[in-house]
């Protein structure tokens, strides 16, 4: 029973991933040729949402508690309840936000998710105490996991702060925009990435892996740290003072700093490491780790005014930068993780061409923002054919992902789980 509700709650997690891509396509192609009747910022609002709350928080919250809780705990009907009502809410911005935006219903929809939230953050902590995960085998990672909880705990004082500031008639200001990126740098800089560190030294933890625990500890608190003043790097498309720079810079440099420290961590492990994940797994496991250095190099060369400036200028590398941090490192990471605990399987053929061509579309998808960004920074222009090309190779992650989605409903029979 216990098994086949994880593996029930990651198909519906996955179903969820392919309607994000589906609604992302329909985006690609509303810039193509424009269906009537359809508002793409209101879309877009759809589409971010369901890969936020409706893909990525329930894969998040299904490692969680299967690498933490033990099966007497886990199975709580509290954790069902709390998945189905997450969903119903999920289900509830999709409908919604498509049709009004930010209106009643989708806020909503959207604050009881945020309610339900702060219900599993509470319960799952509760357990993880009764379950001693602080004192077991894994309390390097579980350090980095309660991090992560209490950055998806603070990142929904964005949200919280959008009620007042519209109520004041400040809707499209600068200060309404910045709860909205408070929102998200805390979310995807703070809650999926430190859930994607925790479960990198679950796996080490786990498979008995040795590494240094000093450069983990050192690693943790530079980023950790350095998320708080990180979000000043959300906000210099205002052009604030000087300062603003210098310090959004700093926590930016401690990143990079404590990159070099996992990669020194790591490094010696790399063999060990890298054998935990064979075929397209690594493949995963890699594409991952390369987004993981790109997106802190990235966030680093954002803090210099020119850089940032040519950002937020050309919407292209906005676009690229979210997308390699959301589907490159954070979703390729969860997927390598599920398939090689066999949560997940790549038995089956078709699962195996889906992943290809999931990754496929995504590198080419980047490929092209990036470098139509690049000659529009340039002046060079527009590649030919730049926007029915870009929607052309973003039919691949929809087709992929439902392949993939296919092989686990024909595998599903076939699991053989880790506990």
């Amino acid at each position: 029973m216990d098994i086949t509700k994880k593996q029930n709650w990651l198909l519906v997690a996955l179903l969820n991933f392919v309607v994000v891509a589906l609604l992302g396509l329909l985006l690609r192609w509303q810039v193509v040729s424009p269906f009537a009747g359809i508002n793409y910022k209101y879309l877009l609002h759809a589409h971010s949402h369901v890969a936020l709350l409706g893909w990525l928080y329930p894969a998040c919250f299904v490692a969680l508690l299967y690498a933490y809780l033990p099966v007497n705990l886990r199975s709580k009907p509290t954790y069902a309840w709390q998945f189905w009502l997450s969903q119903g809410a999920v289900l509830g911005m999709l409908l919604s936000f498509p049709l009004q935006g930010y209106g009643a219903v989708s806020i909503t929809f959207s604050t009881l998710h945020i309610l339900l939230s702060y219900w599993f953050v509470y319960r799952f902590l509760k357990d993880a105490k009764a379950a001693k995960v602080v004192a077991g085998k894994y309390k390097v990672s579980f350090r980095f996991i309660k991090a992560a909880l209490f950055f998806l705990v603070l990142s929904t004082l964005g949200p919280w702060a959008m009620g007042p500031i519209m109520g004041t008639g400040n809707s499209g200001t600068e200060l309404y925009f910045n709860a909205i990126y408070f929102y998200l740098h805390f979310l995807y800089n703070g809650w999926f990435t430190f859930v994607v560190l925790g479960l990198l030294c679950w796996l080490l933890e786990k498979y008995k892996i040795d590494f240094n625990k000093k450069y983990s500890q050192l690693f943790f608190r530079l980023m950790c740290w350095a998320c708080f003043p990180a979000y000043l790097l959300s906000v210099l498309w205002i052009k604030p003072p000087t300062i603003v720079y210098f310090i959004g810079g700093t926590a930016a440099l401690a990143q990079v700093i404590a990159l070099g420290l996992l990669i020194s961590m790591l490094r010696p492990l790399r063999k060990q490491l890298l054998a935990l994940f064979t075929g397209w797994v690594r493949v995963l496991f890699l594409l991952a780790a390369t987004a993981f250095v790109f997106k802190v190099l990235m966030q680093f060369t954002s803090a210099f005014p020119y850089v940032a400036n040519l950002a937020y200028t050309f919407r292209n590398f906005i676009i690229g930068y979210l997308h390699l941090v959301l589907i490159g490192f954070v979703s390729f990471f969860i997927l390598a993780f599920f398939v090689q605990l066999r949560w997940l399987s790549m038995q089956k053929r078709v699962s195996r061409w889906g992943v290809g061509l999931f990754i496929l579309g995504f590198i080419s998808s980047e490929s092209i923002l990036f470098l139509q960004g690049i000659l529009n920074w340039l002046g060079y222009g527009s590649l030919p054919g730049y926007l029915l090309l870009l929607f052309s190779v973003s039919t691949l992650m929809p087709v992929g992902l439902l392949l993939f989605l296919v092989g686990q409903v024909k595998a599903i029979q076939r699991y053989s789980p880790s506990s």
